[in-house]
């Protein structure tokens, strides 16, 4: 078996093994060589948006929230199935990559791990 020299992920040149697995320590991919890897397991299509139970979201559709979502500079929260509507993926570099109105809050942002499509 031949020793893996790049990341199958991010083609870093700095992996290292550890234990029975190889490890790249700038995108923390953790791989078996021995192991068959198929190439849709590794990378993922950039710029598809998934909800938490792994349903790809689209500009426009409902979602519900799944967890009582805290208010920045607010004592309110958004609570566990609230129903949101139309909502807009955007690219947020902070992880809030779904733009959105709620009823009673007004416009915010939304991390897509903290919804499910309707």
């Amino acid at each position: 078996m031949p020793t893996p020299t790049k990341c199958p992920l991010c083609n870093c040149e700095n992996i290292y093994q550890d234990g029975l697995n190889w490890v790249c320590p700038e995108c923390f991919h953790e791989w078996d060589p021995s192991a068959a890897v198929t190439e849709a397991a590794v990378t993922e299509e950039p710029g598809v948006i998934k909800d938490a139970n792994g349903n790809v979201l689209q500009d426009g559709d409902t979602v519900t929230v799944i967890k009582d979502l805290k208010i920045k500079g607010s004592s309110s929260s958004v609570k566990v199935g609230t129903k949101v509507k139309n909502i807009r993926l955007t690219d947020g570099a902070d992880g809030h990559n779904i733009s959105c109105k709620i009823e009673g809050f007004g416009a915010m942002n939304l991390k897509s791990e903290f919804v499910r499509k309707v």
